[in-house]
């Protein structure tokens, strides 16, 4: 019997997955960071689980998270997802999702990457932390507060530090499985194995 995160709920096989499969994963790649942001934005105020049921829902409806094509929605296109019974229809929510499109992307023209910009703010290592129980974990960070404030200062919605932070445990910025979880070492062992930088500033 494999010992997971107290999280995770055994009886839900789709969140089993998610944790097994992506959380605290290093993610190096743009379309996927965006797609973690839009959920994660997504989320304010619900629960985590609400937005994964909805994620073939949220691909389909935001053009698989193509940062270009979602900076693209118009007005009209705000209208008619508000109409889409499989995402959640909050309008400013919706709004936000484009206008973090276009930020997005200003940063990919800066930074040569959403990626590179994104773990400069762990220097390009991710944390390891000491979860022992449910106690252990935190809602916020020095660092997640610092990168949900340069986020805000570049326009971005719906990503304060809290929201951040969760974003920085489903990217792999931070490993916050627990000290017994099966996934904790093989984690470690396989960031340790790449030069997250180096592979980064070769993707530019």
């Amino acid at each position: 019997m494999r010992t997971r995160c107290h999280w995770v709920d055994l009886s839900k096989p789709d969140y089993v997955a998610y944790h097994d499969d992506e959380w605290g994963k290093p993610v190096l790649e743009d379309i996927k960071l965006f797609e973690f942001i839009t959920l994660e934005s997504a989320q304010a105020g619900l629960s985590w689980y609400t937005i994964l049921k909805k994620r073939d829902n949220y691909r389909e409806a935001f053009h698989q998270f193509e940062p270009h094509k979602v900076a693209a929605m118009t007005d009209s296109d705000v209208a008619r997802l508000m109409e889409n019974t499989g995402i959640i229809r909050n309008k400013l929510k919706i709004q936000a999702t484009i206008n973090n499109a276009k930020r997005f992307i200003e940063i990919q023209q800066e930074f040569g990457s959403f990626a590179y910009y994104q773990w400069r703010f762990v220097d390009f290592t991710p944390i390891v932390s000491t979860i022992h129980s449910p106690e252990d974990y935190q809602a916020t960070t020095e660092i997640s507060t610092q990168f949900a404030k340069d986020l805000k200062k570049r326009g971005f919605k719906f990503l304060g530090p809290t929201t951040v932070y969760a974003h920085m445990q489903a990217c792999g910025m931070v490993n916050d499985h627990h000290e017994d979880c099966f996934c904790k070492a093989p984690i470690i062992e396989a960031y340790q194995q790449l030069d997250i930088k180096e592979t980064l500033s070769a993707q530019k």
